[in-house]
């Protein structure tokens, strides 16, 4: 299958007055169409970087990165990113937020509506089209995040810890309403997690990621057929088999965390 995505020996550097940190270093790896791809890795390795930087909205310091063979200079229609915040806009419903980028693009006004709440309706948010964001839980208003990225219809959707903070049931929903999306859309994912299991769920592969500066340590894929069943002996067994992967490279990014505060 051909790839949509390629990132080549991508390397980012943040400095400062005080230091210099390198947060990814020599990251090289592709992306196929229509692909579910998620990374894992210990806080701090450099995943929201990497996925921010394949939004254009982080410069790598060095390598490159191209979609359909063209480098990404910033950012642009066809990569959407949803955050793990809820990032609403309070003052606009959620007709009016999910239609908003439709909206900046000049779409007239019926179309974009009739756009909009086909995705409202798709990602489970019919009745709500009035409400406002201070009245829908999270899990509500990840939804309408959602909607709002694929009514823009991008070719890659950049996915950073969307459900982090959601309570474990409306994760799981969520999981599951997300993949039936993916497969009816066939769009590509690139989603970012600190959860072994919700990678397993969600991907046809992993990225294991290194502590800090973040490398590729692995990239396993995920030969299970869908929908996944996490109590069978081969989803439980990719579940160890990536946990001892990243057993050390937590130890080592905690150790670094405890060391920064004592210095």
């Amino acid at each position: 299958m051909e790839n949509i995505l390629e990132i080549r020996n991508v390397s980012k550097k943040f400095v400062s007055k005080k230091k210099e940190i390198l947060a990814v270093d020599n990251i090289t790896f592709n992306v196929k169409y229509n692909e579910f791809l998620s990374i894992v890795g210990p806080s701090g390795c450099g995943k929201s970087t990497l996925l921010r930087m394949i939004a254009g909205l982080e410069k790598p310091t060095s390598g490159e990165i191209l979609m359909e063979n063209r480098r990404i200079e910033g950012p642009g229609a066809e990569r959407g990113l949803v955050f793990q915040q809820y990032t609403l806009l309070p003052w606009r419903t959620v007709l009016d937020n999910v239609a908003f980028g439709l909206e900046i693009r000049g779409i007239p006004k019926k179309e974009r509506y009739e756009i909009a709440k086909r995705f409202i309706k798709m990602i489970g948010l019919e009745g709500f089209e009035e409400a406002y964001p201070y009245e829908l839980s999270g899990g509500m208003q990840q939804r309408g995040a959602i909607a709002r990225t694929l009514a823009n219809d991008p070719k890659i959707v950049l996915m950073d810890e969307p459900f982090g903070a959601l309570d474990t049931q409306t994760r799981t929903i969520l999981q599951h309403e997300l993949l039936k999306i993916w497969e009816k859309e066939k769009k590509t994912v690139i989603f970012v997690t600190h959860s072994v299991d919700e990678a397993i769920y969600l991907s046809d592969r992993v990225i294991v990621m290194t502590a800090r500066p973040g490398k590729i340590k692995d990239i396993i894929p995920i030969d299970l057929e869908r929908p996944r069943k996490r109590d069978t002996l081969e989803f439980i067994e990719y579940k160890r088999k990536i946990t001892n992967i990243l057993k050390d490279e937590v130890l080592k990014s905690y150790n670094m965390y405890n060391y920064s505060k004592n210095v």
